[in-house]
């Protein structure tokens, strides 16, 4: 009865790409074949994000994957969660082997995760950790609900307006420790860079940062 009941939920709701959303073919899982072969990876690292030791991207943010983080943090898409956590879970494996302690994520304020319904950068971080054989940790609150980075531009001003937004939840948690810092999306690091001091300044031995999708800066 359950397979029959798993077989029709298919039927009826196919499962498609995380980005384009066409629907996927029995062999393909989160992306088509067009989108898998044709969808850049995130290669430019030259951009220094303070207080972060390493950071790594797995796409640029741009064309399908900017409409795709978009459906996910504005539209409800939560299920992107599992399909990003994945495919971000392999680069990460990749790209750090010189491994992290914990996994920790830049969360929302109260205000906002109650207006939205759910904190996307923090389902990211458990579907993450998951693939990973690990358990993500809050280690950030953020006590106060300040105008989102998207509507600001400049770096100064950005980084104002992130400024002692965040604090810590338990020192002891970070102390001494490799933390792995996740995001949905990097644009100039303001955010990464904030919460990443904060960790420090906790007594955190290091912080890496990963994200689904970066600014291209210049390639």
């Amino acid at each position: 009865m359950k397979l029959w009941l798993e077989g029709l939920w298919t039927l009826l709701f196919p499962p498609k790409c995380v980005l384009c959303g066409d629907i996927l073919q029995p062999q393909e899982t989160d992306l088509c074949r067009r989108c898998r072969t044709g969808t850049e990876i995130y290669k430019n690292f030259r951009k220094r994000i303070p207080f972060v030791a390493k950071w790594r991207a797995l796409w640029y943010y741009e064309g399908d994957v900017r409409f795709s983080l978009l459906r996910f943090k504005f539209r409800g898409k939560r299920s992107y969660a599992e399909s990003y956590g994945r495919l971000l879970a392999m680069r990460i494996a990749e790209e750090f082997p010189e491994g992290y302690d914990l996994i920790t994520w830049v969360p929302v304020s109260k205000r906002r995760k109650h207006r939205r319904g759910y904190d996307q950068v923090e389902l990211l971080a458990a579907a993450v950790a998951a693939e990973l054989g690990q358990t993500a940790v809050s280690t950030l609150i953020k006590h106060r609900d300040n105008p989102p980075q998207s509507g600001i531009t400049g770096m100064a001003q950005r980084k104002a307006n992130v400024l002692n937004v965040y604090r810590i939840a338990d020192p002891q948690t970070v102390k001494g420790k490799r933390i792995l810092l996740l995001d949905d999306i990097l644009t100039t690091g303001a955010t990464v860079s904030e919460c990443a001091r904060v960790l420090m300044t906790a007594g955190a031995k290091e912080v890496y940062c990963a994200a689904v999708a970066a600014n291209s800066h210049e390639r």
